[in-house]
């Protein structure tokens, strides 16, 4: 009788050159955003905030920061789309790390890595919440 060895779900994903090249550069991408410091971002904290369509091109573009899922949705935009000069006027670092142990699940994961990897501060939210 044949043994078949038994199949425990995927292995770790192999990268070709193009698509680790495509992938670095994706992170690039990101990392280029970033402020210096979470301490740049002044955004406002309370309010409705309205977002030009270069950030919410697809969807809604104003955002009640005192309804959460509405602010929830407003930084899960501004991170992925927002431009360098996007993030200290849209974003406030006291709400950020506020939302952040939620928030990182709803960010796609090279947005995740490239923000905890910059700030630790927003890595150990997420360890301090667990």
């Amino acid at each position: 009788m044949a043994s078949h060895p038994q199949h425990t779900g995927p292995g770790p994903r192999i990268l070709s050159g193009a698509d680790a090249e495509d992938l670095a550069l994706y992170r690039e991408k990101f990392r280029r955003r970033l402020p210096e410091s979470l301490d740049e971002l002044h955004g406002p904290a309370q309010g409705v905030v309205e977002l030009p369509l270069h950030l919410a091109w697809s969807g809604m573009t104003s955002y009640g920061l005192d309804k959460p899922r509405q602010r929830m949705g407003l930084y899960r935009t501004v991170l992925h789309e927002g431009l360098h000069d996007d993030l200290p006027r849209y974003l406030n670092r006291d709400l950020l790390l506020e939302l952040w142990p939620v928030l990182r699940t709803l960010v796609g994961r090279t947005v995740r890595t490239v923000w905890e990897d910059a700030f630790p501060e927003l890595a150990s939210r997420t360890r301090a919440a667990a």
